[in-house]
């Protein structure tokens, strides 16, 4: 424990989607007040929600880069993220605050959901939410996601088609999310249930880099993983 007994705070962040102007007033307050921020990142290279932090790190404060494979079939790495949490658990022990960035919302699809399970019951936990992906794309497209009584289901792409086709039956709206290899397969079913028409597609929503496309416009071997796909039976939400 930290001076006096006492342990240090851990933090998850949302830092959004990737537009640093989308963190929220009270992220921006604890990571230019937490002793420690440490942030996911692929075993070789930068980390792209430290990347979206980066203009509100302030200089000199003691970072920590969770390296972890981005293989599918190897995450969630359960090894990297038992080895980090007793990096942090060591911090918070000697009564430092931890900050840890995850990209979007925590909460949301986020990495840091794996250190939350292992350290929510030893010590004192915030989770700040962020935008998530599912709103940035939605107002980078234009299309509201849902109204009134409609029913929204979010679908992971690399679900088996015919799960994904029985839940887009349920649906009066859908997001398709983690897309990237699985888009010629995800475009193929939207057009043989007739809701192509009404897809619209956007990738890195909020970067510098943003696209929006046409279903048919989108090269199937260049999608990235950070793209979605919404779909609203009527068209419109507000119809």
């Amino acid at each position: 424990m930290g001076r006096g007994g006492v342990t240090g705070r851990l933090f998850g962040v949302g830092v959004g989607p990737g537009d640093p102007d989308l963190i929220t007033l009270k992220a921006l307050k604890v990571l230019q007040g937490a002793d420690m921020i440490a942030y996911p990142a692929p075993e070789t290279g930068p980390s792209l929600a430290r990347a979206i932090a980066a203009p509100h790190i302030p200089e000199g404060r003691e970072e920590f880069a969770i390296r972890m494979p981005m293989l599918v079939n190897r995450f969630p790495a359960t090894e990297v993220y038992d080895q980090a949490a007793e990096r942090i658990a060591t911090a918070l022990d000697h009564g430092r605050s931890v900050a840890v960035l995850c990209e979007g919302d925590p909460f949301f699809y986020g990495s840091f959901m794996y250190l939350f399970g292992r350290l929510a019951d030893r010590h004192p936990v915030e989770v700040i939410p962020g935008v998530s992906s599912l709103m940035a794309c939605a107002a980078a497209l234009s299309a509201p996601l849902s109204a009134r009584n409609d029913v929204l289901i979010v679908l992971p792409a690399p679900l088996d088609d015919a799960v994904l086709e029985a839940r887009l039956g349920l649906a009066d709206a859908v997001a398709i999310v983690k897309i990237g290899r699985h888009f010629e397969r995800i475009r193929t079913l939207l057009e043989r249930t007739g809701l192509a028409e009404d897809a619209r597609y956007v990738e890195r929503a909020t970067m510098d880099n943003q696209r929006v496309l046409a279903l048919s416009a989108v090269d199937e071997k260049a999608v990235p993983y950070f793209s979605m796909i919404l779909v609203h039976r009527r068209g419109r939400a507000w119809i």
